[in-house]
């Protein structure tokens, strides 16, 4: 399936003669979707709802979409699901507005791109496991622990090096 040129470029000039409370549905689907140069996602799916409100239209979403990551335990790549959401609203009047790029241009053209993009990122895991219970690797050889056992018993902790590195080590000598 190919991306449309401006895919999240939304035209919502049919909503400012409804009466308040309307309402419509955007729905996305892409197998693949670029959101920058280094950032696409596969499965790509969701849906805006647009709502006429007094102030304005009140966006909201629901995506989700793929990404490969690495496991930080077991350096193995695998896919990841990410689930957002969003919501906006695109004011009428000026006063109304917190952010000038919330207020609804004169041609009534959203572009929620950046919304998408923006919030897809947050989802995205800062230490990535790829299950609940990744053993990871052992610590002497380097074997997946979760593929196959390799003997080694976890290293302890140096305790010359705990002493120098912790930020307590000079309480040691208070006793």
């Amino acid at each position: 399936m190919n991306t449309p040129r401006n895919p999240f470029r939304l035209n919502l000039g049919f909503f400012l003669p409804q009466e308040i409370g309307y309402n419509h549905d955007f729905p996305f689907e892409f197998e693949k979707i670029k959101l920058t140069e280094n950032f696409s996602l596969d499965n790509f799916d969701g849906t805006v709802t647009v709502s006429r409100t007094p102030q304005g239209l009140l966006l909201q979403g629901d995506f989700s979409g793929d990404i490969g990551l690495e496991c930080v335990r077991c350096l193995k790549k695998y896919t990841h699901r990410l689930n957002w959401d969003m919501t906006e609203l695109y004011v009428f009047n000026r006063e109304d507005a917190e952010d000038d790029a919330l207020l609804l241009p004169f041609n009534a053209e959203v572009d929620i791109e950046e919304f998408v993009r923006e919030d897809a990122q947050i989802d995205i895991p800062i230490n990535p496991i790829c299950k609940d219970d990744c053993l990871g690797l052992c610590q002497v050889c380097g074997t997946d622990l979760n593929i196959k056992d390799c003997g080694h018993e976890e290293l302890p902790p140096d305790e010359d090096d705990f002493e120098q590195s912790s930020p307590f080590a000079g309480l040691k000598d208070l006793r």
